[in-house]
């Protein structure tokens, strides 16, 4: 055999292109048809669907649900607390700040007419005074404002030198203020006084006779004794009540008033 034909019958068949070239279009069909058979229509409307429905339950319900309670929940709370407690501070504040005591007038405290407050309370000299001791006399009690200042020493002195007339119309006088025992003794003996004087340091006679109130002077309110006169008949009830004394000439008028029962 030559060498020509030792390739030709060496060599393999040719392959049929036909055949070739059928397979691949065949793969190339069998491919298409898997995809078009894949439900692609499966795959994209549930991804779709799926996200869409995420979204739309993870976003528009949270949201609202979320919103409303929280606004609603802040409302009451914001009314709740603020409407009451205005109220709440404004009675507070009315219950929680001092009045001032008003000026006595007729019909505060004790008046024309009714018993007079009982008392017992340290005298200068010692001892202790009290109403009961001058049952069935008349009773002169001049409250003062305070010791050894101008105007209550010119109203002390005044009843002193009276004292002996009032004696002789059947009466005793006192005097009453919020100084110590001491500040009285001291008063008593630098100016001669004879009438007896009464400590009230804790304002206890003063309020029952309505001495004690409110008081101005120049623009400034304060508490304090208002110098006032009471006359008590024999009796234990009040005859005569004198409110914001002036002390020129009152002491003679007292005296007059007792004179005429």
């Amino acid at each position: 055999m030559s060498k020509k034909t030792r390739k030709k019958s060496s060599m393999p068949p040719p392959k049929n292109r036909k055949t070739s070239a059928a397979k691949p279009a065949a793969a190339k069909t069998a491919s298409k048809t898997t995809r078009r058979s894949t439900p692609a229509s499966t795959k994209k409307p549930a991804t779709k669907v799926a996200n869409k429905a995420a979204k739309t339950a993870a976003k528009k319900p949270a949201t609202k649900t979320a919103k409303k309670p929280a606004t609603t929940a802040k409302t009451p709370s914001v009314k709740a607390s603020h409407k009451p407690t205005s109220k709440q501070l404004i009675k507070s504040n009315l219950s929680d700040t001092p009045k001032p005591v008003a000026k006595p007038v007729a019909g505060i405290g004790p008046v024309e007419g009714a018993m007079a407050p009982p008392f017992s309370l340290p005298r200068d000299g010692g001892g202790s005074v009290s109403l009961a001791d001058y049952a069935g006399r008349k009773l002169v009690l001049f409250f003062y404002p305070r010791a050894d200042t101008p105007g209550c020493t010119r109203e002390a002195i005044d009843f002193t030198r009276l004292d002996s007339e009032f004696a002789d119309a059947g009466a005793v006088v006192l005097g009453i203020s919020a100084d110590t025992v001491k500040a009285q003794e001291s008063f008593r003996n630098k100016h001669q006084l004879s009438v007896p004087l009464i400590s009230d340091e804790q304002h206890e006679m003063l309020e029952a006779y309505g001495a004690w109130g409110e008081k101005s002077m120049y623009g400034r309110t304060f508490m304090g004794i208002i110098r006032t006169t009471v006359l008590i008949g024999a009796d234990g009830r009040i005859a005569k009540i004198w409110r914001n004394v002036r002390v020129d000439g009152h002491a003679d008028e007292v005296l007059a008033a007792v004179r005429a029962m």
